[in-house]
Formats: C-alpha cells, sequence, structure tokens
C-alpha cells in the first residue's frame, strides 16, 4: 500500500531549546531527573550548529524550533543579547540555506529564573514580561519565520507545574493551575494581534498536548473524566484565536484510578496487554481520534506539531512512522484540512524531568561524546518526509 500526501503538506522535525542547548540561567537549570540526570550540558546543539543544521535538512523541509528566552533577554524588559542574537541568526542562516522553513515556538516551558523567583506566571502583570520578550522576538526573527506556535502544550506545561508537581514550580495547586492557563491565554491573544499585524499572511496557533484518556473500572471513571474535561477541552477554550489547530499526540492513557503508563506502573500495562513505548501505552488509532474531536469542534486547519514515541532499541518507531502516516493520509482522504506533520524529535534530547534515558530521536546521542548516530527510523521519516510518499505492507 502506498500513501501519497499533497505537494504543499508540511512535513518537519521538532525540538526545545531548553532540551537540547547547555542551560543558561532558567527554572530547570540543575533540575535532577527521574534517571538521575542534571539538566545543564544538554546536547551541545550550541557547538554543533553546522553538524545539527545538516542533519534538520536531511529529515524534511521544515524545522519546529524554539530559543531561550533567559539567555536572549537577561534582565525584565532588556533588548535582547546581542551576541546571542547572532548566534541563533547564523544558525537559522544555516537552515534556510538548506532549504529548510522554520516553524518558531514562542514559549517552550521554561523560564528565566528572574522570572520564575517574581512568580512566573501566577501573577497577571508577568504576562507583560513574556509578551515584551515575544514582541521583539517577532521583531528581530520573524522575517526567517514561516509559522509560529505561541505557546507549546500549556495543558502539560500547567498540569505538571502546578498539579503533579512534575516540572517547575513544583506545586500542587489545581487553582494556580487554572490562573496560570488564564494568563497564557491573555499573553496569547495579544502576540496573536501583534504577529498577524506585522505579518499579515503568517499562520499563528499554539500546540495542544492531546491525550485520548480511558479507564479501566468504576474507580477510574472519574479521574479520567476530570482529566478530560481539564486537559482537552477547558484549557484549549483559552487559545481559540488562532489560523490553525496545533497539536501534539503520543499516547492513550487509562486510569484505575491512577493513570496506567509505562514509566509508572509497567506491570499493569504488560498485565492488560497494551502495546507500549518506553513510556506510554502506544495506540496509534488515537490520534485520528483527538483529530476528529478538535476538527468537529473548531473546524480551523490542523496542523500536528509533535508525534513520535520514546523507543531505545527504534523498532517500534520504524512502525510509528508508518502507523501515523497512514492514519493522517487517511484523514485527508476523509475531507480533513490537516496542513503539516512534525515528528518529535530530530535527536535524542533532554527529556524534561525524565532526563536522557527516554530516547525519542530519529538520530541518537550519545551524552557521553554528543555524537549524533543515525537510525534506521531516519532514512523511513526523510523518505517520507521529502518524497511525500510512504509504502506500507
Amino acid at each position: 500500500m502506498q500513501y501519497v500526501f499533497p505537494k504543499d503538506f508540511i512535513f518537519g522535525t521538532s525540538t526545545a531549546a531548553t532540551q537540547i542547548e547547555t542551560a543558561f540561567e532558567h527554572d530547570w537549570q540543575y533540575v535532577k531527573s527521574n534517571d538521575g540526570y542534571v539538566l545543564d550540558r544538554t546536547t551541545d546543539h550550541e557547538q554543533r550548529l553546522e553538524e545539527d543544521a545538516n542533519l534538520i535538512a536531511a529529515l524534511a523541509p521544515y524545522y519546529r524550533m524554539s530559543l531561550m528566552w533567559s539567555k536572549l533577554q537577561r534582565q525584565p524588559f532588556a533588548e535582547l543579547d546581542l551576541d546571542t542574537v547572532a548566534h541563533y541568526k547564523n544558525f537559522i542562516a544555516m537552515l534556510q540555506q538548506r532549504g529548510v522553513k522554520i516553524m518558531l515556538v514562542l514559549h517552550h516551558f521554561t523560564n528565566p529564573v528572574w522570572f520564575s523567583k517574581n512568580e512566573g506566571w501566577e501573577k497577571k502583570e508577568n504576562l507583560y514580561h513574556w509578551v515584551d520578550f515575544a514582541q521583539k522576538v517577532v521583531d528581530t526573527f520573524g522575517c526567517h519565520v514561516t509559522l509560529w506556535n505561541t505557546f507549546n502544550e500549556p495543558n502539560v506545561y500547567a498540569s505538571n507545574g502546578w498539579i503533579t508537581g512534575y516540572f517547575p514550580p513544583f506545586k500542587n495547586n489545581p487553582a494556580k493551575a487554572a490562573t496560570v492557563i488564564k494568563h497564557m491565554g491573555i499573553a496569547h491573544d495579544l502576540m496573536y494581534a501583534y504577529i498577524k499585524k506585522k505579518f499579515p499572511l503568517h499562520a499563528v496557533g499554539i500546540s495542544h498536548n492531546s491525550i485520548v484518556f480511558t479507564s479501566e473500572n468504576l474507580l477510574g471513571w472519574f479521574p479520567e473524566r476530570l482529566s478530560d474535561w481539564w486537559f482537552m477541552e477547558w484549557v484549549p477554550q483559552h487559545f481559540e484565536q488562532a489560523d490553525f489547530f496545533g497539536m501534539s499526540y503520543y499516547a492513550r492513557v487509562s486510569h484505575d484510578p491512577m493513570p496506567i503508563t509505562y514509566m509508572n506502573s509497567p506491570h499493569k500495562i504488560k498485565k492488560l496487554g497494551k502495546q507500549h513505548d518506553d513510556m506510554w501505552e502506544y495506540h496509534p488509532e488515537g490520534l485520528r481520534t483527538c483529530i476528529d474531536r478538535y476538527w468537529n469542534k473548531y473546524h480551523k486547519p490542523i496542523i500536528i506539531c509533535e508525534n513520535g514515541v520514546a523507543d531505545g532499541n527504534d523498532t517500534l518507531r520504524q512502525q510509528a512512522i508508518v502507523d501515523y502516516a497512514r492514519i493522517v493520509h487517511q484523514a485527508l482522504q476523509d475531507g480533513i484540512d490537516i496542513k503539516g506533520y512534525f515528528w518529535w524529535t530530530a535527536w535524542d534530547n533532554f527529556e524534561w524531568n525524565l532526563g536522557p534515558a527516554m530516547k525519542f530521536g530519529l538520530y541518537e546521542c550519545n551524552f557521553e561524546t554528543m555524537q549524533r548516530t543515525k537510525r534506521p527510523s531516519a532514512d523511513i521519516f526523510k523518505r517520507l518526509a521529502h518524497h511525500k510518499m510512504i509504502e506500507a505492507s
């Protein structure tokens, strides 16, 4: 079976600055991950720009990336650091010389220490600090950008920062999580208007993390319903001013009443006979479930901003590229306006609170030498991304 995509369909890979660059005075610096690593040096991306530009260009014609706020803006309302601007412009020029177009993410989980120490997104007046930064980024880099995400996965950011306590500021306060989302929603609307005024032809949205929530028993029903309402309905309502609905998808998560994942309850995943990667249940059909849900709700073009698997041996990743391509292709055939698809991620990175033990890369990264080594899945995705076609048995 051969799946052929439209000539203008966007294929790309995705990364986040914090996960690939050496830390610089942000709220994740020195955070100890579950696998014992400390987030400081990550993959030395800032020292391997040409190598990484070649790698990115080989994989796909688009690249979704972010810039490190803490390194670009050292104080509130300060001008952007000129050396850091030059560094990023140099890298973007390398990508453009290789024919790569950019989706730029203005906030991908991380804040400067000066921002987080002043209550961060909990305080309404602080959102204008980020808006100032984002406007300066648009002014400085906007002419090099094709697509925009204002925020990456605010539902994950607020949930892990203020409900589960996995992310900075490591709190358990659902009311403050809701406040954070409200403030981010205001900031998004301000930046949407700013970008559209300066670059009216640029498409602007955010990326929502999407999950298929289910339950194994009656005990799991209420937490499943609550999670779905908060994560999939309430949070997205604060970011509806957008040219496209951006979404990421990784998993189906069942409850009994606690979430069942391979990270936290591998014995349950195995007992239930669920296929899985190194983190979650592997349920590619859930991508279509989420696409249908948001297409029916918003009737806006959809971009899959992140999709992938944590797979240290690469076997499932090779299958997943084909599985997900088939699902996206079928959705297109059914008349759903999907504009693009970004794979997470180009090379192994520092997976937030889980550390480098979780391998998402099309290229392996050796965290001792920082050497990048192509995995077999890279060639599969490369053919799909550049030739807009994939074959499946």
